[in-house]
C-alpha cells in the first residue's frame, strides 16, 4: 500500500528506458498545448483534501492540484515552490519563508501567508483526523510577518523542518470555520497547483484540466483523466487498446507482454528501483504475535528470493530494513532471516506450538496456530505474495487464510481500526530517514500509521534523537541502531523492494528520467499538435 502516506516522495537512484531513447523530434514536433492523458489508477481516491488523505490514489491527484512552500527538484535537492526563498537561523530553530506574490487559488482568490498559517493550524488541530500532525506540532510559534512572509520557530532543531513545508497548502477563504471532515472540498478541491479540478465520477474517473494561471506557466497537457480500474489485467487491456496512456506495469507485463513491435511503436516503458518496500506486518495486539519467537519463525519460513523471482520476476530485491539499499541510512549489517524452515519449526516448538493431534496445524492450549492475512484488491503482486507466503507457512504447520479486500473498505474497516491479524502492504519511504510516524509508540491510535502497535522504549528515544540533529554521521549511527532493533523484533517481515515499472504513450514528449523519477516535470510534458488525439 502506499498509505501514503503521502507526505513522502520517491528517491530513485537509477532510471533507464527499456526501449531506447525517445524518438528524435523534428521541427514539426515542437512543444504544444493540448491533448488529454488518461492515467490508470487501481484505487479510487478517498479524499482530495491533503490533510486527510492517506492513500496513493488521493496523493497522486492532490500532487497536481495543490502545492507546498518547497519541493524536491529532479536531483532531489530542495527548491522553492510557493516560497521563492527562505532563511534558516544559525541555531536551526527558525525558518523565514518569503512567498511568491504571483499566486492565485483556482477560484481566483490571492494566495497569502494567511493560507499557510491556516494550513499549519489545521494540521495541529486535535479535531483534525490526520496522521501527519507530528512534525507541525514541533513548531513552538508560527507567525504571519506580512502577507508574503511566514515564519516558524522550533523549540528544538528538527532535521526535517524545511522539507516538512512541502505539504499541500489549503485555502483559508474556503475552509475557515468548517468542519474539515464534512467540507465539500474533499470532492471538489481548490488548490494552487498546475491542474484544476473538473469532476469526480465515483467509481469511474477524476478529471483535471490545466491551470492557465499557474505561476510557472500553464501546463502543456490540457486535461488529465484518472480512470479508476481496480484490476491490473483489465488496466493493461485498456492500455493496449488506447483506453489509457499511463500505468504502472506488473513484472509479467513488463518482461513478457510488452515485448512486441506494435507495443514498442506506441509506448515507452521505464524501470528503476522504487523508494518503497513490501512487508508482512503482524498485529502485535494479537497474543500469538506477542512472542518474538513466533515472529522470527514466520520470517525464517519465508523464502524472500522466491518472492523476488516468482512475483517480481527478478525486478527488485529482498528487503531486510525499512530503508532502501544503496541510500545512506541503510544498514546492511542487521540480523538476517534467510529461508530456513527447519529453524522456523524449531522456534515454534520452543514457543510451545506443536501439532498435538497430527492434523498438520500446530496448536497450543487447545488453540490452533491459525490467522488471516489481509491485503488489498487490485494489487496482483501482493496477492501473489500472499499465496506463496501462505503455502510456505503451511509447510511449517501454520494455517493461514488470505483475504483480499476492496481498497476503501480495507483501510476503513481493517487497517485504520487495527482489525486484522496480519497484512501484506507496502510503504513509500521519504528521502529523510525520520520514520517517527510509523514506529513511535505514540502513533498507535486508530487511523495512525503504527497500526501494528509496535512499542519499544529505545526505539522511541532513537526516533526522537534522530529528528533533532542535523549531523548526518550522528543520524547514521542512530538509524543504524534503529534498524538493528527492528530486525531483532521483527514487527514486520520485510519482503522486497520492487522496481517501479511505468509505461507512457509514446506521443508524450518531454519525459526526462532523473533521480526523482519521471513525474517530477509532468507539467512540462507535451504532445506535438500533429499527434494529439483529444480536442478540448
Amino acid at each position: 500500500m502506499r498509505i501514503l502516506i503521502v507526505l513522502f516522495l520517491f528517491l530513485i537512484t537509477a532510471c533507464s528506458q527499456q526501449d531506447g531513447t525517445v524518438p528524435a523530434e523534428g521541427d514539426a514536433a515542437k512543444p504544444a498545448h493540448g491533448d488529454t492523458i488518461l492515467m490508470g489508477s487501481i484505487g479510487e481516491p478517498s479524499t482530495l483534501l491533503p490533510v486527510l488523505a492517506a492513500d496513493s490514489a488521493s496523493s497522486d491527484i492532490n500532487g497536481l492540484v495543490y502545492t507546498g512552500l518547497v519541493r524536491y527538484d529532479k536531483d532531489l535537492v530542495i527548491e522553492g515552490d510557493l516560497a521563492e526563498s527562505w532563511e534558516i537561523s544559525a541555531d536551526n530553530r527558525t525558518i523565514t519563508f518569503h512567498l511568491r506574490k504571483d499566486v492565485t487559488w483556482h477560484d481566483g482568490a490571492p494566495f497569502t501567508a494567511e493560507d499557510v498559517m491556516f494550513t499549519y493550524q489545521l494540521y495541529i488541530d486535535p479535531e483534525t483526523p490526520t496522521a501527519y500532525a507530528e512534525r507541525y506540532r514541533q513548531v513552538s510559534k508560527a507567525e504571519v510577518v506580512d502577507p508574503y512572509t511566514y515564519r516558524v520557530h522550533y523549540e528544538k532543531p528538527l532535521a526535517t523542518a524545511l522539507i516538512s513545508w512541502s505539504l499541500g497548502i489549503h485555502p483559508k477563504h474556503l475552509l475557515e470555520g468548517q468542519e474539515i471532515t464534512k467540507s465539500p472540498l474533499a470532492r471538489k478541491p481548490v488548490g494552487t497547483g498546475p491542474f484544476r479540478f473538473v469532476k469526480w465520477d465515483a467509481g469511474e474517473k477524476v478529471v483535471l484540466e490545466s491551470n492557465p494561471s499557474y505561476y510557472e506557466g500553464e501546463p502543456n497537457i490540457h486535461r488529465v483523466v484518472y480512470r479508476i480500474i481496480p484490476d491490473q489485467s483489465t488496466m493493461f487491456l485498456e492500455l493496449r487498446s488506447n483506453g489509457i496512456d499511463y500505468m504502472g506495469l506488473t513484472p509479467l507485463q513488463y518482461t513478457d507482454q510488452t515485448d512486441t513491435p506494435n507495443f514498442k511503436r506506441n509506448f515507452n516503458k521505464y524501470s528503476y528501483m522504487a523508494f518503497a518496500y513490501t512487508y508482512l506486518g503482524y498485529n502485535l495486539r494479537k497474543p500469538m504475535f506477542q512472542d518474538k519467537r513466533v515472529r522470527h519463525a514466520l520470517s525464517y519460513a519465508i523464502d524472500k528470493q522466491e518472492l523476488v523471482d516468482g512475483v517480481l520476476l527478478g525486478l527488485g530485491q529482498a528487503a531486510n530494513s525499512p530503508y532502501k539499499p544503496d541510500t545512506w541510512p541503510y544498514n546492511p549489517n542487521v540480523r538476517q532471516f534467510p529461508y530456513d524452515p527447519d529453524q522456523a519449526r524449531a522456534l515454534l516448538e520452543e514457543a510451545g506450538w506443536i501439532d498435538s493431534d497430527n492434523d498438520g496445524v500446530r496448536d497450543k492450549d487447545g488453540e490452533p496456530l491459525a490467522f488471516t492475512i489481509v491485503t488489498n484488491q487490485g494489487n496482483e503482486q501482493r496477492i501473489r505474495t500472499g499465496e506463496i507466503v501462505q503455502r510456505r507457512f503451511r509447510e511449517v504447520g501454520v494455517d493461514v487464510k488470505l483475504r483480499v479486500i476492496e481498497w476503501a473498505s480495507f483501510l476503513k474497516e481493517f487497517i485504520n481500526p487495527g482489525n486484522f491479524d496480519a497484512t501484506i502492504l507496502g510503504w513509500s519511504v521519504s528521502l529523510d530517514p525520520d520514520s517517527y510516524n510509523i514506529w513511535h509508540s505514540s502513533k498507535t491510535r486508530p487511523g495512525e500509521l503504527n497500526f501494528v502497535n509496535f512499542q519499544n522504549a529505545e526505539v522511541d528515544d532513537l526516533l526522537e534523537r534522530g529528528r533533532r540533529t542535523y549531523d548526518q554521521a550522528e543520524r547514521k549511527r542512530i538509524y543504524d541502531r534503529l534498524q538493528e532493533i527492528l530486525a531483532e523484533e521483527q514487527p514486520y517481515t520485510w519482503l522486497y523492494v520492487p522496481d517501479s515499472l511505468p509505461v507512457v504513450g509514446k506521443r508524450f514528449r518531454g519525459i526526462e528520467p532523473a533521480p526523482a523519477g519521471i513525474m517530477y516535470n509532468f507539467d512540462k510534458w507535451w504532445v506535438p499538435a500533429s499527434e494529439q488525439r483529444y480536442k478540448r
